[in-house]
């Protein structure tokens, strides 16, 4: 492991300005996902600015019904706290489908937005890689691309695949990201905050340098929703998802009027099948509406040598998990 310096922060100003300067600079809140890579010498710090002291850890309804929360609350204390279990249920299974027991205690909510891809490939410090290097090549692309790599919003720069659950659940909520940079606070949407590959896939989200996320508001929960979480993958515990769903819906009798659908798994971002939300409003909860929906849902997915099964994978659980909201 190289060295660099290390100071904690007691406000979120003071962060930011300890964080200003040359070199790379990072907050570091439960490490979870950042010290592996720092060990793996993928990420290599000049300066770790400890936020953990910061007050960050509280989540808070807001009077017009959406839910502030702090970006140090743990994805454990999220995933139990009452108001999310009871307005926010796909949040929670999300939340619970990641990782381990000791993992979501120490994780956090920006740490969670924040998460990099798992890419081999990325992670090995020696292959093409153009999140890591750019300009080197994507040794994804002609190499093993089978779990961990995308079928939606790839480029021929890359195709890892988003890994997180639980961002997957606040793209179909709807959120804001709040920041803190140099020149203030700002909040950016949920939906523009990761972004796609294209021809820089080394810049994987909207933050400017050194800027801070402080806080996660998410959108009021619809009236009278059904909300669920479906993830697919090799095994059942402690496992990156082949291809997962978020799915919020409204009923009146038979017939959809509101619905919201994300993907994870097979996407370079938290993805938003928002044409396949679309198609279903009006529609009757039968199982031919979901199948036409999950079909338009993936028509731009692109496969690679060893992820096709992603296609089928990803109606699946679009398919299984509307039917399951609606039985």
């Amino acid at each position: 492991m190289r060295t660099f310096d290390y100071s904690r922060a007691d406000s979120a100003a003071n962060a930011v300005r300890t964080a200003s300067g040359t070199g790379q600079r990072l907050y570091l809140a439960g490490g979870t996902s950042l010290l592996d890579l720092v060990k793996l010498d993928v990420m290599q710090p000049d300066q770790l600015v400890d936020i953990n002291r910061l007050a960050l850890k509280q989540i808070e309804p807001l009077p017009d019904g959406r839910l502030r929360v702090g970006a140090l609350v743990s994805n454990t204390d999220l995933a139990r706290h009452p108001w999310v279990r009871l307005h926010y249920p796909v949040l929670s299974q999300a939340l619970l489908a990641g990782a381990s027991t000791q993992l979501r205690n120490k994780a956090t909510t920006a740490g969670n937005i924040m998460q990099r891809v798992r890419c081999n490939y990325f992670r090995d410090g020696v292959s093409p890689c153009n999140k890591r290097q750019p300009g080197s090549g994507c040794a994804a692309i002609g190499g093993l691309n089978r779990s961990v790599h995308a079928v939606l919003g790839t480029s021929e720069h890359c195709i890892a695949s988003h890994p997180s659950d639980m961002c997957v659940a606040v793209a179909a909520i709807g959120a804001r990201v709040t920041v803190q940079g140099a020149a203030g606070s700002r909040e950016i949407d949920f939906a523009d905050f990761h972004l796609l590959p294209g021809d820089t896939p080394w810049q994987e989200h909207a933050l400017q340098p050194h800027e801070l996320i402080t806080h996660l508001t998410l959108d009021a929960p619809l009236a009278n929703s059904r909300s669920g979480y479906l993830k697919l993958r090799d095994r059942t515990s402690y496992q990156f998802a082949l291809a997962s769903s978020a799915v919020v819906l409204v009923l009146d009798g038979p017939r959809i009027t509101q619905a919201r659908i994300a993907l994870g798994g097979v996407g370079t971002k938290p993805w938003r099948a928002r044409e396949a939300e679309q198609a279903l409003v009006g529609q009757p909860a039968t199982l031919d509406s979901f199948t036409r929906v999950a079909q338009l849902a993936m028509q731009d997915a692109h496969a690679y040598e060893n992820n096709a099964f992603k296609i089928p994978l990803g109606q699946q659980a679009i398919i299984r998990n509307l039917r399951d909201l609606t039985a």
